[in-house]
């Protein structure tokens, strides 16, 4: 396994990360990705830890809290062993404290999380989305007393727009409070959105990407291709409309130029998705979901090796949309590709 530092801070990170949607299984969303139960998330942890993978990505919606509760008795007993990343702010409840990023909100939200998880502490702690009613000085004072609590070690967003991104990095710098280092964020060859605007603000701010759905909402898996229905078991069949949109015709083209790349390296489709993935700017790691230990292995043979140079300007031109004003005709992602955050030595996290 490649580590990395997450965006510009101390805390190492494997290139791949364990998703736990799958565990829990309650509700129609998450119960169409997966019922993953404690026994069958002890073996998934298991090879992930045996891999190197070291951190664990949930959240407090993930099947009403149940993928968290599944989650912390499949660690039990090795928590010192790996990374916990959990979300809070979006809705549990109908309450009036069961969204959002205000103190009380925040406050009720890691406590319940740490009771699930059954530990003492959260290593990265996201912000689901971006709270417009609350002032953002409120959202980090809240973060910060957390974190000189001890209950949170970093801290994060998730799926926050460039603005709203950067107005709450000022006002922690503002007024001495501690910084995001990382943003959750939806990137993949189905869906570059990221490098219009916010992959230059991580750039700029050392923030960095903690990768959601990186095959596309299901869609790289290599089993969705032109002129063929979607197969049996695709859990788009229930779920498409849930998730990131993309043209279909954009989509076959990705996938025609990944079968390509496919057949020159012996890789599978989500190995090459996921390998391009890696190489990308301010990328800290790459989120990997698996319903069973088939999938799980399938991604975690996406490190180890590289595309060529040749290989990932295919993928590149393949996968391009033009972005709109104002990033057209001003943007240009390779004054970036430099800045890719370099890889930690195994030796420096053992």
């Amino acid at each position: 396994m490649e580590y990395r530092r997450l965006g510009a801070s101390g805390l190492i990170v494997p290139a791949l990360s364990f998703g736990a949607g799958t565990f829990g299984g309650r509700g129609e969303l998450f119960g169409a990705w997966g019922d993953t139960d404690v026994e069958q998330a002890r073996r998934l942890v298991d090879i992930s830890l045996d891999a190197g993978v070291t951190m664990f990505d949930t959240a407090d919606v993930y099947s009403d809290g149940a993928s968290e509760e599944v989650l912390g008795a499949a660690i039990r007993g090795r928590r010192d062993r790996l990374l916990l990343s959990t979300k809070a702010s979006l809705p549990t409840g109908p309450g009036p404290f069961d969204a959002g990023s205000g103190r009380t909100r925040l406050i009720g939200a890691v406590e319940a999380a740490l009771r699930r998880l059954g530990t003492e502490h959260i290593d990265l702690f996201q912000l689901h989305a971006f709270d417009a009613r609350t002032p953002v000085e409120e959202v980090l004072h809240a973060l910060d007393d957390l974190v000189r609590a001890g209950k949170i070690r970093y801290l994060g967003a998730s799926n926050f727009a460039g603005w709203q991104l950067m107005k709450s990095l000022a006002a922690a710098d503002r007024h001495g409070l501690t910084r995001y280092i990382a943003h959750q964020v939806y990137y993949s060859l189905a869906g570059r959105d990221y490098e219009w605007e916010l992959m230059p603000l991580g750039v700029a701010e050392g923030v960095g990407a903690v990768v959601w759905s990186p095959l596309g909402w299901g869609r790289l898996t290599g089993k969705i291709r032109r002129g063929q229905p979607l197969p049996a078991g695709s859990r788009l069949h229930r779920t498409a409309e849930a998730g990131p949109p993309v043209d279909q015709e954009h989509l076959y083209n990705v996938v025609d130029a990944l079968d390509e790349i496919a057949a020159e390296t012996g890789r599978t489709v989500p190995q090459i998705a996921l390998n391009w993935l890696l190489s990308r700017p301010t990328v800290g790691t790459v989120i990997v979901g698996a319903r069973n230990e088939e999938q799980l292995r399938q991604n975690l043979g996406a490190v180890g090796w590289k595309l060529t140079a040749d290989q990932i300007a295919r993928l590149d031109a393949a996968s391009a949309l033009t972005p709109p004003y104002p990033y057209y005709p001003y943007y240009r992602l390779p004054d970036f590709t430099r800045l890719n955050p370099p890889a930690v030595p195994v030796a420096a996290v053992q």
